[in-house]
């Protein structure tokens, strides 16, 4: 199965997109993970190694899809 892994810091854009994602990714194709950057600051590095440049954003297979606009992930990690 698939690993997708959606970041985001909780704001508006953030929580209108983690919806959208989770309403549209077929769940039995992929499996997807969640995290919330406020909530589980020790994965910052994680998402900066993963390319992630600003939330909310989407990673599968490697590759990061930045979606909308809400937070620069250097925003986040001095937020």
């Amino acid at each position: 199965m698939l690993k997708a892994i959606f970041y985001h810091a909780g704001c508006p854009v953030c929580v209108d997109a983690e919806q959208v994602v989770l309403d549209y990714l077929d769940q039995t194709k992929v499996d997807i993970e969640v995290v919330h950057l406020g909530a589980e600051r020790i994965r910052i590095e994680e998402a900066e190694k993963a390319g992630i440049q600003s939330v909310p954003a989407l990673v599968i297979g490697g590759n990061v899809y930045h979606i909308n606009y809400g937070a620069s992930l250097e925003d986040v990690k001095n937020g």
